[in-house]
């Protein structure tokens, strides 16, 4: 009896039976607080390194010129875990767990590839990538010497990123949370230790988070290849084969096109902002980023304890539990980032001043803050629609709907409006607020056209 019971708590939630409110509060609150937690991977970075006499300003604005390469890592990571995952539990869901193991593996091999791949050619060509982003002769060597060292430990970082997910997936929630609490605790720790206490500055900063990524992957591995997994990581299925990952590429393409595609949009920000508003507007677009991710990584989170229920009672054939999953998770989605927006729209400095004590540069950014960030009360619409199309393996029109938001609509913004408007600077922030609008419209009614079919689908 004994070993009953806890084979079944090894297991993780029952995913096909249960209410679904409350198994979405099991799997997204983890999730919401792993988001939150990995935050601090980088906003605790940029708060030590603001902080940092004299030259804070500076090199606060060099290390956000790392941003495109940082978000071209995390893309090729969730390219192999955000495809992967859903792919897997679909699997499990149709009772195949050989199938399932035998994607975390193959999974596992791309992400070892990727991790060659870009740690050769970034850190060979850093000094002219983060010129390329807009780095001048004052930010340029703080953005090197933070961007090598990092990218030297990119590996970890792509194995936290593409690996949680299939933990996530199986029903392990707080394990999953486990990853990033330990390795944000950590990073906690080390910063003040190597920027302040060993003099170290922004490199103290790199090595910091590296050291503390190498621990959250290792956290994961043994995870994968312990007893507890339902899903175990093998050696004898981690031989590439392209039935097995391709479904997952395929499914994964939507989600790395948002990804990279944030490469090139900071790279279009910061290139523009560098011609009309120099150093200072800059420096306020890093600010920005950070507190963008406050609501851009709950709502991930959220979609990651949904996207479970949904694919898992996909596979099985239950489209009622289906659509509930989606209607519950959307409510979610909607509710927070409205009550981010009117905290923002009401004090912008409770965020400006965490990151700075530069006066000058928290006034620019809190007048910026506003404009960029008055359109996230519809983010929430966009983010759910897009990511339940992932989670129902829809992968066409998940990469549609990426592509419509930052490619279709946002990246030409940026160019256009300044032409058009005598404040160059407001006009290059104002195309964020236009596109969150139009996106979230768009993929909202596709979204709504589309679900009965693929639930009738489901019934099938």
């Amino acid at each position: 009896m004994t070993e009953i019971k806890e084979k079944k708590a090894a297991m993780g939630p029952d995913l096909g039976n249960g209410s679904i409110p409350s198994l979405l509060a099991k799997l997204a609150i983890p999730a919401v607080v792993a988001q939150v937690i990995n935050l601090l991977y980088n906003v605790v970075d940029r708060i030590y390194i603001g902080h940092i006499q004299d030259v804070g300003a500076s090199a606060l604005t060099g290390v956000g010129l790392f941003m495109p390469m940082l978000m071209l890592i995390n893309a090729f990571a969730l390219l192999a875990g955000a495809g992967g995952a859903p792919r897997a539990a679909i699997a499990m869901g149709r009772r195949d767990n050989e199938t399932a193991e035998k994607i975390v593996a193959n999974c596992f091999s791309l992400l070892l590839i990727f991790a060659v791949v870009l740690t050769a050619g970034f850190y060979a060509f850093a000094p002219q990538l983060l010129t390329l982003f807009g780095a001048s002769d004052v930010t340029l060597p703080y953005a090197v010497e933070y961007a090598r060292i990092y990218i030297l430990g990119s590996v970890s970082v792509l194995l936290v990123l593409g690996m949680n997910p299939f933990i996530t997936t199986q029903g392990f929630s707080k394990i999953s949370m486990m990853t990033t609490v330990i390795g944000a605790v950590l990073n906690i720790i080390l910063d003040p230790i190597f920027i302040f206490g060993f003099g170290m500055g922004v490199k103290g900063a790199a090595i910091a988070t590296v050291l503390s990524q190498m621990v959250g992957a290792l956290w994961i591995l043994r995870f994968l290849t312990g007893k507890k997994t339902v899903l175990k990581l093998k050696l004898s299925n981690m031989r590439l084969d392209p039935k097995i990952f391709g479904p997952c590429l395929a499914l994964g393409i939507s989600t790395f096109v948002m990804m990279s595609t944030e490469s090139l949009l900071s790279m279009s920000f910061t290139a523009n902002l560098s011609v009309y508003g120099g150093d200072l507007a800059v420096g306020a677009m890093t600010i920005i980023n950070s507190v963008m991710q406050l609501v851009v990584l709950p709502l991930q989170g959220i979609c990651q304890g949904g996207q479970p229920i949904i694919s898992y009672n996909y596979g099985a054939g239950k489209p009622d539990r289906v659509k509930k999953a989606f209607y519950t998770q959307l409510a979610v989605c909607v509710i927070y980032p409205v009550s981010f927006w009117a905290v923002v729209m009401i004090a912008p400095g409770l965020f400006t001043k965490i990151f700075s004590d530069n006066a000058t540069l928290t006034e620019y950014t809190a007048w910026t803050l506003r404009i960029y960030m008055a359109g996230i009360f519809a983010m929430g619409l966009q983010i759910a629609c897009q990511q339940s199309f992932m989670a129902l393996s829809q992968a066409k029109v998940s990469l549609l709907m990426a592509c419509l938001r930052k490619l279709i609509l946002l990246i030409p913004l940026i160019f256009i409006l300044p032409r058009f408007m005598e404040n160059k600077v407001f006009a290059v922030f104002l195309a964020e607020p236009v596109s969150d609008i139009i996106a979230a419209a768009v993929t909202t009614s596709v979204f709504v056209l589309r679900f009965k079919k693929i639930l009738a689908d489901c019934s099938r």
